[in-house]
């Protein structure tokens, strides 16, 4: 099965080339050269899911052929946190240039949790220390990258430069909330890295939330209005439904 990759020229994107489901994470960025793209940038965030800590988003360009690819590359959240580690610095060695942007929870609290995103794809790829020619992102497309691109569903588990971006971000992010960890040790950041686990719930209902939560999400705006024994839908009519954002883990 192939499918087809979205080649950019002056009367838009036309299909130039075919990639096959079996030929590899590399597939899709082969496939871009063939048809003139030659540096192809993967972007990729972690921290959509969680309710407390920064949305990181990275974005990466790594070399053609042999030396691009990395053994066990893989959807960061498929991987043990060893085997990330393992890999982060596998992907620094070998990029040919790499980002990583930082969006603190003050800032998805301003724009929204996607305008944000969208932003720190834009921030992340626009640092690449090289030209890009052609940006992946994974899931969603993202406007206003000033180079073709284009959205691959499961980028980050089917496109080796996806796949390395989302391994940057993802041990960057829970790097940043083990240290969290030591300033908050009472949500135990260092566990479940700010995700709406149980654990999670139950000490945000005890401590209320801290600096690092995120006031659009519901869980959190509960605890801030008070609304703790409230279920989601009771608090939901006592809010401000517009600024609501509640991800799941």
């Amino acid at each position: 099965m192939s499918l087809p990759v979205m080649a950019a020229s002056r009367q838009g994107f036309r299909p130039r080339a075919i990639v096959r489901r079996d030929a590899g994470l590399a597939a899709y960025e082969s496939a871009l050269c063939r048809t003139g793209f030659a540096t192809v940038a993967g972007a990729d965030e972690a921290g959509r899911g969680a309710c407390a800590g920064p949305l990181v988003v990275a974005a990466c360009v790594l070399p053609p052929g042999r030396r691009g690819r990395i053994d066990g590359l893989d959807d960061s959240k498929m991987l043990t946190p060893q085997v990330r580690e393992r890999l982060y610095a596998e992907v620094v060695r070998r990029a040919e240039a790499w980002a990583v942007v930082v969006l603190p929870a003050a800032e998805i609290d301003a724009y929204g949790l996607h305008v944000a995103n969208v932003a720190g794809m834009r921030r992340a790829v626009g640092r690449l220390s090289v030209p890009v020619d052609y940006a992946l992102t994974d899931g969603f497309p993202v406007p206003g990258l000033g180079v073709p691109s284009a959205a691959v569903w499961k980028g980050d588990a089917t496109v080796a430069c996806i796949a390395a971006a989302s391994i940057l971000a993802k041990v960057t992010r829970d790097r940043i909330m083990t240290e969290l960890h030591d300033r908050w040790p009472e949500y135990d950041f260092a566990s479940h890295k700010g995700y709406v686990t149980a654990t999670h719930a139950a000490a945000l209902d005890r401590f209320g939330p801290c600096a690092e939560h995120r006031r659009r999400y519901v869980n959190v705006r509960r605890a801030v209005h008070g609304l703790r024994g409230l279920g989601d839908n009771e608090a939901a009519d006592l809010l401000d439904e517009s600024a609501l954002e509640l991800e799941t883990a």
